[in-house]
């Protein structure tokens, strides 16, 4: 986690959280009693796509937002104590770093800390910073805390550094086998059928044609997930198995982190987040919990509907040293 200070404050100023992912940002100012002041949405953070400093702009537009809420409301809003950012492409402790130095050129606080997204699904979900979080949506990734601030994390940055599965990924194996079952270089699969269907199309040559040559946009390519859910539901034995392999990875990076921390046998939750998983296939919530409890049997898998902006938050209300009192008034508010 990335932790820059300019100057030292004693104020006790509204926290400004953040949780920008990769398509969306949202934004609260939360009070230090843990009223959120204002909320804005503002749009992805992609600072691979477009450079820093245009991605900060985006958060920017939100963070005026939520501020001229605020002040037309009448809220009294003091000068912000500290930004709590939670965010998408921030996969490695150095961009963390990076990151929150170039938050706090923006003047919004005097402090600034940046983690990676996948810890805001996991503060959101328990009441102390204690357990794993799995998100599984665009991209999978994985990060583990105790209340101690020992932390375990993974690049997550995609095959290079070990990771399989998520949307893209499933999308991308789907079309890998429904491809090389029809032209013969692999063994069959109803994804051959079902996947050129989906776009009205009658081939997986077309359908590849389409998306190479952008007639199918490159954003429906996540459409391609709920079709290889459902072709694994009624029994094809290729869809079947990717459903399979996304359950061992989810299982694998949680049962590792928990292993890592010292919890691997004791009572802990293990939360999951990202859209894959917030669908709830019956197929994959079902193999996930069949997988863990063979790995970890005291692992409490709970999957998190909370808006990851609350564990921004939370993380801010931890940070000004808030009473129990304050993060419960604030949770109540998002849950």
């Amino acid at each position: 986690m990335g932790v820059i200070t300019a100057q030292s404050t004693s104020a006790a100023g509204p926290v400004l959280a953040i949780d920008a992912g990769n398509s969306k940002t949202d934004v609260a100012l939360v009070a230090a009693d843990g009223s959120v002041l204002a909320t804005a949405r503002g749009g992805g953070f992609q600072p691979p796509v477009v450079g820093v400093e245009a991605a900060l702009d985006v958060l920017g537009s939100a963070v005026d937002e939520a501020l001229a809420t605020a002040r037309a409301q009448g809220a009294g809003l003091g000068p912000i104590e500290h930004v709590s950012a939670c965010l998408a492409n921030a996969d490695l402790p150095v961009e963390e770093e990076e990151l929150a130095a170039a938050i706090l050129l923006r003047g919004w606080a005097p402090t600034a800390e940046v983690r990676n997204d996948t810890f805001a699904v996991l503060r959101a979900g328990v009441d102390e910073p204690r357990g794993v979080a799995v998100v599984c949506g665009a991209g999978i990734n994985c990060a583990g805390m105790l209340p101690d601030g020992r932390t375990v994390r993974f690049p997550a940055i995609g095959k290079i550094s070990g990771d399989w599965g998520g949307g893209g990924g499933l999308s991308d194996e789907a079309m890998w086998h429904a491809a090389r079952a029809e032209d013969g270089r692999g063994e069959p699969t109803a994804l051959a059928r079902t996947l050129p269907a989906h776009f009205g199309l009658d081939s997986m040559y077309a359908l590849i044609e389409a998306l190479h040559r952008k007639n199918i946009p490159k954003a429906r390519r996540h459409e391609v997930v709920p079709v290889l859910f459902a072709t694994s539901a009624d029994g094809d034995p290729v869809a079947r198995s990717l459903v399979r392999r996304q359950a061992e990875e989810i299982v694998v990076m949680s049962t590792v982190a928990l292993a890592k921390l010292g919890l691997l046998e004791e009572e802990v939750p293990v939360l999951l987040g990202g859209s894959v998983v917030a669908a709830r296939h019956p197929e994959l919530d079902g193999q996930i919990a069949a997988l863990m409890a063979e790995k970890a049997p005291k692992a409490v898998i709970r999957v998190v509907t909370a808006p990851p902006v609350l564990g921004a938050a939370l993380f801010g209300l931890d940070r000004l040293g808030a009473p129990a009192a304050a993060r419960t008034k604030l949770r109540a508010y998002y849950v």
